[in-house]
């Protein structure tokens, strides 16, 4: 079981990415109970958690990226996006996706966003 993200890459300030992030290996009966969320970690700095959705759909942002970037899952796909508009150079991290039921927690191998100014 593991969890792929893709899409990171470079963009200017101002301009938008797509993450996804695809359970692979995880059955059904195992992911659409998660929590699934988004990660980032800039140089320096420790990992914050960016946005998450859990099983019903409610959803939690980090403060800096509300109003900004959309979570969203397709428990049919067992996959988990984050949408990010309006990019800023501080939002320039290594984006973790990240899956959470009871004790239970899967990281992803990260992907790289850098916002140029």
């Amino acid at each position: 079981v593991q969890l792929q993200a893709s899409g990171g890459g470079l963009v200017q300030a101002g301009g938008s990415l797509r993450l996804s992030c695809r359970a692979s290996g995880m059955i059904t009966s195992v992911f659409n109970p998660s929590d699934m969320g988004w990660y980032r970690q800039a140089p320096g700095k420790q990992r914050e958690l960016v946005a998450v959705i859990g099983p019903g759909g409610i959803t939690n942002y980090l403060d800096s990226v509300k109003g900004r970037f959309t979570i969203s899952r397709d428990n049919a796909r067992k996959t988990v996006s984050l949408q990010m508009n309006s990019l800023q150079p501080d939002d320039t991290a290594v984006y973790y996706c990240n899956s959470k039921r009871g004790l239970s927690t899967l990281w992803g191998q990260g992907t790289l966003v850098t916002v140029s100014s």
